[in-house]
Formats: structure tokens, sequence, C-alpha cells
């Protein structure tokens, strides 16, 4: 689990900054980018290492999409301006994916082909060597069927590559003052949604105005998941306490109802990526995830 801990106790270990050095080196040699940027902790990181090792030969690129909340979006245009970065917006509406709104195991798989089938087409008209994205050395252990498609259209993951784990990119992101060192993780909002329960724009929207009533409150670490009627609210278990206090529980519960859930509940185990995963047989997270890397 990615966790949040005191940036006075957690500089730079000499094996992190081995490894950033690594990641330049192998940035440079691709000589130029187009980086798949969502304003995250990871694609971030991964932004601020190009921007070092290729100057200006880099694009930044951020898909707008009924997944993606407003607030994220903002962020990623917000960090590019500032950093003096081309940034480019891209239209990319997972819902009329054919495949995708059924929510099916390897729905990731789907988003990801036509975002970097996106990206690829930016990269061949208009020069740039590769197209990049922020996957990190945790994300190897974890179910990700998105992997399929950068394999399919040669897409690199540079921190991945280099051995960057989640922990790292947080210490390293810190000594060079990220705005996004301390954030939490992020994931599109599809990922709210039980495996074969119908996505629509309602339903993401309902969600997004949710998860932004616990950004108000400051939780650093969250996610509501939907299971009907219910809303199941996961943040960090250090913060789980706070979610009991009256005027946080009472503005909550309050706030939800609105948005049309009938029930909200809170996950005593806390928040975990990937929980929408935890019920799903392991034959078919293999048949999602395609075949295996090869050795």
């Amino acid at each position: 689990m990615d966790s949040f801990a005191d940036p006075v106790s957690c500089d730079p270990t000499p094996e992190d900054l081995e490894r950033f050095e690594r990641l330049l080196a192998s940035l440079r040699a691709m000589e130029s980018a187009v980086i798949a940027f969502s304003g995250g902790v990871d694609s971030t990181f991964l932004l601020h290492a190009a921007k070092e090792a290729l100057g200006e030969k880099v694009l930044a690129v951020t898909a707008t999409s009924p997944t993606y909340p407003r607030s994220e979006r903002e962020e990623a245009e917000r960090i590019a301006g500032a950093w003096g970065i081309r940034h480019r917006l891209v239209e990319s509406n997972e819902l009329e994916i054919p495949g995708f709104s059924a929510n099916p195991p390897d729905r990731c798989y789907h988003c990801k082909k036509e975002l970097f089938g996106i990206l690829a087409g930016i990269a061949g008209t208009e020069g740039y060597a590769v197209v990049c994205d922020g996957s990190n050395a945790d994300d190897a252990r974890d179910f990700r069927p998105g992997r399929r498609a950068a394999k399919e259209l040669s897409v690199r993951s540079p921190l991945q590559e280099t051995g960057m784990r989640k922990d790292a990119i947080r210490r390293l992101s810190r000594s060079f003052g990220l705005p996004t060192a301390d954030r939490g993780s992020f994931a599109c909002l599809s990922s709210r949604f039980p495996y074969g329960s119908r996505i629509d724009e309602d339903a993401l929207r309902r969600v997004e105005a949710c998860e932004e009533v616990l950004r108000g409150f400051g939780f650093r670490q969250f996610r509501v998941r939907v299971h009907g009627s219910v809303a199941r609210i996961e943040v960090g278990r250090e913060e789980i306490p706070r979610l009991f206090e009256p005027a946080v529980s009472g503005e909550v519960h309050s706030r939800f109802r609105e948005n049309g859930f009938l029930y909200v509940s809170v996950d005593l185990a806390g928040y975990r990526a990937g929980s929408m995963n935890e019920g799903l047989p392991e034959s078919e997270k293999g048949l999602a995830a395609g075949p295996p890397e090869d050795p």
C-alpha cells in the first residue's frame, strides 16, 4: 500500500539517487518523448525527469474524459504551465469505446489502447521518438491489464524500466520540491465500480462529486467505491477516525445522499489500491492481462 511518510525523515537513499541518474540516462537516449501526463505522483515525477533530460524535446499530453475528474485536469495544466512545458489536452471518451462501459475485467486495456493510440499518432506526426507513461516498478506486481496495451503500442515505462518504486518516487519528489510528493494515488473513476456493473456518465459524476466532498475535508488518500445504492468510503487507515467526527460524518452522509446514495459505509480496512480486484478469480486476471511478458 502506498503510504505517506514524514518528509523530514525520508531523504532519498543512495540507491534512489543512483536510479534517478539511470532514469535520466534512459530518457536522454530517447532524444525526444511524448509523456502521458495525468498530474499524479508518478507522471509528474517522470515529467520532471524528462524536462531535465530532454529540455524542450518533451510534450506532455493529458486526456480529458468523463472518467477523469476536472480537479485532476486542472492540476495537470497548472504544473505543466508552471514548468514551462508544452502541454496538450486530448479528448478520449472511454464510454464510447466498445467493451468499456460494460466494465469487464480488462476494462483498462480498452482505455489505455485508446489513449496510447492517440499519443502514438501525435508522436508519429510531430516527430517525437517515443511515448512514455508513468507506470512504476510496483505496478508490475498488481493486476494491470493496461500494460498489455502499452506493450502492443511500444509505449515505454522509464520508471518501471529503471526499477523506480513508489516510495522512492515520493522521497525524490520531496527532495526536488515537486507539488505531488505527498498527494494521494489516483486512478480513473471507472475503478470505483465492480466489474460487470455498467458505467455511465451520470454515475461517474456522482462519484466525482462525493470524492470532492472528501477532498474538501482534507483527506489525502480516498476512494468512493460504488455498490448499487451503497457508497463504500476508503481512506488511509490513519485518517479513518476523522470520518467519525460529527461535523465530518454528518456532512459526508448528507452530501452523499444528495448524490443518490441511500447508504454510506466506511471500509475499516482502509484504502488499498485495486480493492475492486479482490474478488476477481485468478483465472480472469490472467485472461484480462493477456499473454505473459517475454522472458
